[in-house]
């Protein structure tokens, strides 16, 4: 699936008349993936040279082209820069990874906290790719006035 045939699965959103950000049809999601540390050996900004060497992590490949063969948006969002984006698309071009596109630049340090005016969920890595599973848990929220 190339970026033309993910734009052509946004749906066109009108509130109050007006066009406002498009969505995915239903069950399909944009995933955001990590990759140093994620995918792969986690290699720092300041060793580039290592970027064309770093060892696959197998799992999150079968998993992540799996999400991909599904319909899934598989876009990479990593802390490399601009500068890396080339020996970065070998890499994942190299060990055959199904890829819609690449974010560059994103910050770095983790403890993210994300705030859109989409529904965002966020998974954690912590050494193995498999599918996602639904489990309990405690977030932090924008006080809008309704307690559950």
């Amino acid at each position: 699936m190339k970026q033309e045939d993910v734009d052509k699965l946004l749906s066109e959103k009108i509130e109050d008349g007006e066009h406002i950000s498009p969505i995915l049809p239903e069950g399909i999601k944009n995933y955001l993936i990590d990759i140093d540390g994620t995918i792969c050996d986690d290699i720092p900004n300041e060793e580039p040279e290592r970027m064309a060497t770093a060892n696959v992590y197998p799992d999150a490949l079968i998993t992540l082209n799996k999400w991909y063969d599904e319909g899934h948006i598989i876009c990479f969002f990593t802390s490399r820069i601009e500068e890396h984006r080339k020996v970065t698309e070998n890499w994942l071009n190299k060990h055959g990874f199904k890829f819609h596109g690449m974010v560059m630049g994103k910050p770095r340090g983790g403890n993210y906290h994300w705030i859109d005016n989409h529904l965002v969920k966020a998974t954690r890595y912590n050494g193995k790719f498999t599918d996602l599973v639904d489990k309990k848990v405690t977030i932090e929220v924008f006080d809008d006035g309704q307690h559950e």
